[in-house]
């Protein structure tokens, strides 16, 4: 374990413990996932909204491109708290 003197108090423990390791790692590992589930219910609703369209239910059609923005606003969510474990575990 190396060390390093990070503040004027004295010297901590540069490595993180496996634990703590997995339990970052796991983290990082459901932002992902949860990004991509809502990233494919936004392409579901996008495809939704095409075929609205094309039928001539333009109300239908909007409704589904709310529902894909909203999908779309919660992937970037989950994306930037990956973003911000990153930033922060690069420091």
């Amino acid at each position: 374990m190396s060390i390093t003197s990070s503040k004027s108090i004295g010297l901590v423990p540069a490595v993180e413990s496996a634990k703590d390791q997995a339990i970052e790692n796991q983290k990082g590992l459901e932002n992902h996932k949860k990004a991509a589930i809502h990233h494919e219910a936004a392409a579901k609703h996008h495809l939704d909204a095409a075929k609205h369209h094309e039928d001539g239910n333009h109300e239908k059609a909007f409704a589904s491109t709310i529902a894909a923005y909203g999908h779309h606003a919660m992937a970037s969510e989950h994306q930037q708290a990956d973003l911000k474990h990153h930033a922060l575990k690069s420091k």
